[in-house]
C-alpha cells in the first residue's frame, strides 16, 4: 500500500468530529478527530486493520472496504474516487450500484434526530443511520459489511426486533425480493448484488421461491411494529423515499403527533440514546 493512502485516511480521521458520527465527544481525548476504534466500529473493520492501513502495511483493501471507509469518514464523491485510486482500486462508475452518501445526504439524516431515518442501497445495504435508529432498531456499526443488508439477513437471521405475523411476514418477503429484482436489473454489472442473490438462491429455499416468480414492484412503506426494552411493542409509520439522481432510499420511521407511540418514541429518544452512548464510550 502506498503511503498516500494511509496519509489521506488520517487526515480524513482527524476532520470527523465523534458528534458528527453520532458518537460521544468528551474531554480527554487526544486526536482533533475519530479514534482508530471508533473509524473501525463505523466501518466495521477490525482496529488492528485500519493501523496497517494508515501505516501502508495491509494488503489492497477491497472495493466494499473502501466503500465502507469512504461513508464512515463522510467523504465527497472527488474524495471518494481519490481514495479509490490511491488504494490501487477501480473507481465505481455508473454502472456500479450507488452506496455512498455525499455530506449533504448525511446532514439531512442528521436533522431527522426526531424520527429513526436510515440510509440503504437498491441493493438494501445499510449505508447510514443515525443515533436513534441505533438505540431502536440496533446499531449497524456492529456488523460486518457484508451482514449490513437487509435482505441477507432477513432471509438468513430474521427481522428482529421487528415483529410480525406469518401473512405480514410473507408479504414482506415478497415485496423486498420484487424491490431487490429491480435492482438487479438496473446494475448487471454489480458484482456484490450478483454475489448476494447467488448466495441467497444457492442457500434460502424461500428465497429461491420467490426469486422464481419474477415478480417487479418497488418497497416504500408499511406499518411496523417493533420490540422495545424500553417501552414495549411500538407501532411506527415507516415510508422510503428514493433520493434523486443515486438511487439510495432513505427509510423514516415516524410516530403521529399526540399519540401513545409519539411518548413512546420520546421515551427511547431521551433513554435509549443515553444507553447508547454510554455502551458507545465504553472500553
Amino acid at each position: 500500500m502506498t503511503s498516500e493512502l494511509g496519509s489521506v485516511l488520517r487526515g480524513w480521521r482527524d476532520r470527523v468530529s465523534p458528534a458528527a458520527v453520532g458518537m460521544p465527544g468528551g474531554d480527554g481525548r487526544r486526536t482533533p478527530g475519530l479514534r482508530r476504534e471508533e473509524l473501525a466500529a463505523l466501518a466495521g473493520l477490525s482496529v488492528d486493520y485500519i493501523v496497517r492501513l494508515e501505516q501502508g502495511r495491509a494488503r489492497a483493501p477491497s472495493a466494499q472496504v473502501l466503500g465502507s471507509l469512504a461513508r464512515s469518514l463522510r467523504l465527497t464523491n472527488d474524495e471518494r474516487d481519490h481514495l479509490y485510486r490511491v488504494a490501487g482500486a477501480v473507481v465505481p462508475t455508473d454502472r456500479d450500484l450507488p452506496r455512498h452518501i455525499t455530506p449533504s445526504l448525511q446532514r439531512i439524516v442528521d436533522r431527522l434526530a426526531d424520527t429513526l431515518a436510515s440510509v440503504y442501497s437498491a441493493a438494501w445495504d445499510i449505508v447510514g443511520w443515525n443515533p436513534l435508529w441505533a438505540a431502536l432498531l440496533g446499531d449497524p456499526s456492529t456488523l460486518t459489511p457484508r451482514n449490513r443488508n437487509l435482505v441477507r439477513l432477513f432471509f438468513t437471521e430474521g427481522e428482529a426486533p421487528v415483529v410480525r405475523d406469518a401473512a405480514s411476514r410473507l408479504g414482506f418477503a415478497r415485496n423486498i425480493v420484487a424491490d431487490l429484482r429491480i435492482a438487479f436489473g438496473h446494475y448487471p454489472d454489480d458484482s456484490h448484488l450478483a454475489q448476494l442473490v447467488s448466495d441467497l438462491r444457492s442457500s434460502n429455499a424461500e428465497f429461491a421461491a420467490l426469486w422464481s416468480e419474477t415478480a417487479v414492484s418497488r418497497h416504500l412503506a408499511e406499518r411496523k411494529t417493533i420490540a422495545s426494552v424500553l417501552v414495549g411493542e411500538i407501532t411506527l409509520d415507516c415510508d422510503v423515499h428514493t433520493v434523486p439522481g443515486s438511487d439510495l432510499r432513505l427509510v423514516i420511521y415516524s410516530a403521529e403527533p399526540n399519540t401513545p407511540e409519539a411518548g413512546k418514541l420520546d421515551v427511547i429518544r431521551v433513554a435509549g440514546l443515553q444507553t447508547f452512548a454510554t455502551e458507545a464510550q465504553a472500553p
